[in-house]
């Protein structure tokens, strides 16, 4: 069986994950926005650092599957259900969860879905932060804010992709994997093997 093929079991969890990341993101629309807002206000740009929240679903879903998109997958299903759920920007959700997903899912795919550690985990979640800067450039009118705020922006996305949904969904992986909740996948039965040395 080709090891890189989505299995039924990864699209359930796949879509779980997916689903638990929608409603994350939708709690988070309400309070990351007011922070992006206060941030923004003393500093155009700084509204970047807690973007982070919103790119950990492809960072999830990449550690707990290992296959070909699913980073891709679990954050763009994460945005609909956000979408669906009533966001305020409405289908451009959408649009963000497929640039979000993309950044981490290229990060994923450099190290040829073979390693998924904290660095990588750290790696894609600024990855996904890149995703998004690049798809705000052309949707949010970005572009034409100056090089200053771009600059800025750019440089929180990736902090707060590589904290918030880098190292924040390794160690939230970790820890279901721990809880025997992903013994079907690699992450648990690695997991697993770890406390049965301890």
């Amino acid at each position: 069986m080709n090891p890189m093929k989505w299995r039924v079991v990864d699209i359930v969890i796949a879509t779980v994950l997916a689903v638990a990341c929608g409603f994350l993101f939708l709690v988070w629309n309400t309070v990351g926005y007011a922070w992006y807002e206060a941030l923004d206000a003393v500093t155009p740009g700084l509204g970047g650092l807690p973007a982070g929240m919103w790119l950990i679903g492809g960072v999830v879903g990449a550690l707990v599957i290992r296959k070909p998109g699913a980073a891709i997958y679990v954050e763009l299903i994460a945005a609909c259900v956000s979408a669906l759920l009533g966001s305020q920007w409405g289908i451009s959700t959408v649009w963000s969860g497929i640039a979000q997903g993309l950044g981490a899912e290229l990060i994923v795919a450099l190290f040829l879905y073979r390693k998924f550690g904290l660095g990588v985990a750290t790696l894609a979640g600024a990855g996904a932060g890149v995703g998004a800067w690049v798809l705000e450039l052309f949707t949010s009118g970005n572009l034409a804010k100056g090089i200053e705020f771009l600059s800025i922006y750019l440089g929180c996305l990736v902090v707060s992709g590589a904290v918030l949904a880098g190292v924040l969904g390794y160690l939230l992986v970790q820890a279901l994997a721990k809880t025997g909740a992903l013994d079907r996948f690699a992450v648990g039965r690695e997991a697993r093997a770890a406390q049965s040395r301890v």
